[in-house]
């Protein structure tokens, strides 16, 4: 099924060329995302740059509120970014609801509500289906391995939408797909476990929890970054580090720095694609996660 773009768009606006003087290397930005960012668990940026097969790891940033970030993404560009946060919501949540079919409309209506009052539509939503389907879905969600966007709680993806997707708005970026902005700073969605677990399957390589944080899960980090230097991933890309950069990443336990090095591999990849990376069939109110497989179009 097709989708036609929002009418007040086009597509050199909603795909827009990339920015920068051509042969430039493009800055490329990768995001772990946090709806409550604090010192303790900051939203993690991950800048660099892709030269041929190889992305380079430029720096490291961290925001411990959420203002910063709006303040630090609202910089002149330009850049291309992968942001682990939903930008969408599932279609067939939106049309039960009876909201408009329009993602800025749908979106901007998200964000107006209180967390308590959608929190309590979902609930809603969920209890009156069967056990097993409980969810709505993005054509986007099963196959790249992530958590519906309409889920509240463990991971509170629904929030990361609530909170990421107006502050991305109110920096004036365009939100590749879904809503033109600054032709010059670019944001897709991405998730940093499609790329994981491209690698290392089911493992487990991080945890909030420090009870957790197992040597199973370093070896796991270690043979993640190990592969990722190695072009052992599905793209062939290659990251570079320091010495440094490598050990940093190998110790976050939390796997926060190296959650938002995903992003930026990830944003990488789709800055060399035919619309980064979306493809014709998707639903621009639902929007697309970065490197997903079009098997919901098969």
């Amino acid at each position: 099924m097709s989708h036609p773009l929002p009418e007040s768009a086009s597509a050199s606006a909603l795909f827009p060329s990339l920015p920068g003087a051509p042969g430039a290397e493009l800055p490329l930005l990768g995001v772990d995302f946090s709806s409550a960012p604090s010192r303790r668990k900051p939203v993690v940026l991950a800048w660099g740059r892709r030269v041929g097969a190889s992305v380079r790891l430029d720096a490291v940033e961290r925001c411990a509120t959420l203002a910063a970030l709006a303040e630090r993404l609202s910089a002149p560009g330009p850049w291309l970014g992968g942001f682990d946060l939903p930008f969408g919501l599932p279609r067939e949540l939106l049309v039960n609801w009876g909201w408009p079919l329009d993602w800025a409309a749908a979106m901007a209506r998200y964000a107006s509500l209180p967390r308590p009052e959608l929190r309590a539509r979902l609930v809603a939503f969920c209890a009156a289906r069967p056990v097993g389907d409980k969810f709505a879905h993005r054509a986007c969600d099963r196959p790249a391995g992530s958590s519906p966007s309409m889920k509240w709680v463990n991971p509170p993806v629904a929030w990361m939408a609530h909170a990421g997707v107006p502050l991305l708005r109110a920096a004036g970026v365009t939100l590749v797909g879904h809503a033109a902005g600054d032709p010059t700073r670019l944001a897709l969605e991405a998730y940093p476990g499609l790329l994981a677990r491209a690698v290392l399957g089911r493992r487990s390589y991080k945890s909030d929890d420090l009870a957790k944080q197992t040597p199973e899960r370093l070896i796991a980090r270690k043979d993640l970054v190990e592969a990722l230097e190695q072009g052992r991933q599905p793209w062939g890309l290659r990251l570079r580090l320091s010495h440094a950069q490598r050990e940093a990443l190998v110790d976050d336990a939390r796997g926060d720095t190296l959650d938002a090095v995903l992003c930026l591999m990830m944003a990488a990849w789709g800055a060399a694609q035919p619309r980064c990376g979306w493809p014709e069939a998707a639903d621009p109110l639902e929007g697309w996660i970065l490197g997903a497989p079009a098997t919901a179009f098969a």
